[in-house]
């Protein structure tokens, strides 16, 4: 380890990387924590730690905390994001976006840049949506209409400025900027937890402690796991040299990971599950009684544990299997195998093969799905095992974290070689 942090001091370069990547986080950590003005503070946080608001709390998660805070990064990179997934699923849809994919590294920039173009609308829509319900339960004081107006141009703001500082670090630093922005948000919040979790264990919580730390250490174990788990199917190409001594076929393989969706389903399925809470929030202020009674009612219903945790246990393995048939083409791949003259052995080229690749991702996803499922609703099944309150597994919160430790390790290992290549 030491030698490894010494080659790394030694290269200007990678050093440089790695202190520009630093200095960017430390900023937008420091932007997180600039508060909006004229904020209930109490009133926040007490409506943050109603049991309704365990949505609001997880989608804290893809802000990198700003919505807990109440920033002016209030939405952090989260237009950011959705805007992403939304070009993602209409490059399915839209033929010419679908065109500009298959494009290479141009067409993916041209994709971006509508990524880019969408943040800015998401942005106003998503904040507008937050404030209003933060000003119905009092956390925000009666705003008139060019207040309203500045504090949106302001946190909008913010969110694009997020975005390009994830964007500088994708580009000059180390790893994923956006995905290390909100996971080093998600690190900020575990001083606040260590502290509530101290003074729980002094009335009498210990043991749970020990069955906290056990069951955590696993999670992280079977996370990373199954981060890395792939079925490798082995494709055939045939070597074309006139040498006949050198004409074997060359074996390689292609890799379908077991979690091939990521955490997108999980951002799916809590924006289904956050809507219902929304429109109670809103319908719980009305002046007819019919729809404040109908908004009370949604509102026990999706403030029940049970109701939650089926809920979002269901739709994290639907939308697991949805986003899978997205960004997984067997057709595709299998017309580019035979462009290319490979074959899976025992598997003809073609619709066969294609069928083989179909069925095989469908197997393989269902135990990803229940992966992704199960680290959803671990929080809510660690209540009924731990019985410190102030201490909860986010299992999401693991999941993004260790596939961003994962993923930038992998990007300075590639790094290190590079550099010990060229100096060879």
């Amino acid at each position: 380890m030491l030698a490894v942090l010494q080659q790394i001091w030694r290269s200007r370069d990678l050093r440089g990387k790695i202190l520009f990547t630093i200095a960017v986080l430390v900023f937008a950590r420091f932007i997180s924590h600039i508060p909006l003005p004229a904020i209930d503070r109490s009133q926040l946080e007490q409506f943050l730690n109603q049991a309704e608001n365990q949505v609001f709390g997880v989608l804290s998660i893809f802000t990198g905390g700003s919505l807990s805070n109440l920033s002016i990064a209030l939405m952090g990179v989260g237009p950011y994001i959705t805007a992403s997934i939304v070009v993602q699923l209409l490059t399915k849809v839209i033929p010419a976006w679908d065109e500009i994919s298959k494009e290479g590294t141009s067409g993916r920039e041209r994709l971006n840049q509508y990524s880019r173009y969408l943040t800015l609308p998401l942005a106003f829509i998503q904040g507008y949506g937050t404030l209003a319900l933060l000003k119905s339960q009092n956390v925000l004081p009666q705003l008139t209409t060019s207040e309203l107006l500045l504090i949106l141009l302001t946190i909008s703001a913010a969110s694009i400025f997020l975005m390009w500082l994830g964007e500088l670090i994708s580009e000059r630093g180390i790893g994923n900027g956006v995905s290390l922005i909100i996971a080093l948000g998600i690190v900020a919040g575990l001083p606040q937890q260590i502290a509530n979790t101290a003074s729980a264990i002094e009335t009498g919580g210990f043991n749970s402690l020990i069955i906290f730390a056990i069951i955590a250490l696993a999670t992280v174990l079977v996370i990373v796991v199954v981060n890395d788990a792939e079925r490798k199917i082995p494709v055939t190409y045939p070597r074309r040299v006139i040498a006949p001594a050198q004409g074997n076929p060359v074996d390689t393989y292609l890799p379908l990971r077991v979690n091939t969706a990521g955490v997108i389903p999980i951002i799916f399925a809590l924006s289904f599950l956050t809507f219902p809470a929304i429109i109670a929030r809103f319908l719980s202020t009305a002046r007819s009684e019919s729809l404040s009674s109908f908004a009370n009612n949604l509102s026990r219903l999706t403030s029940n544990d049970l109701y939650y945790g089926v809920a979002y246990f269901v739709l994290v393995v639907v939308f697991t299997f949805f986003y899978t048939t997205i960004v997984f083409q067997p057709d595709q791949i299998s017309d580019n195998l035979q462009k290319q003259g490979g074959f899976i052995p025992g598997v003809r080229p073609g619709s066969e093969t294609s069928q083989f690749l179909r069925y095989t991702i469908s197997r393989i996803t269902v135990i990803g799905a229940l992966f992704l499922a199960v680290i959803a609703v671990l929080p809510l099944a660690m209540q009924g095992f731990v019985e410190i309150p102030t201490l909860v597994i986010g299992g999401t919160s693991v999941l993004i974290v260790v596939s961003v430790v994962i993923e930038t390790s992998r990007q300075l290992s590639s790094q290190l070689s590079m550099r010990r290549y060229d100096s060879v």
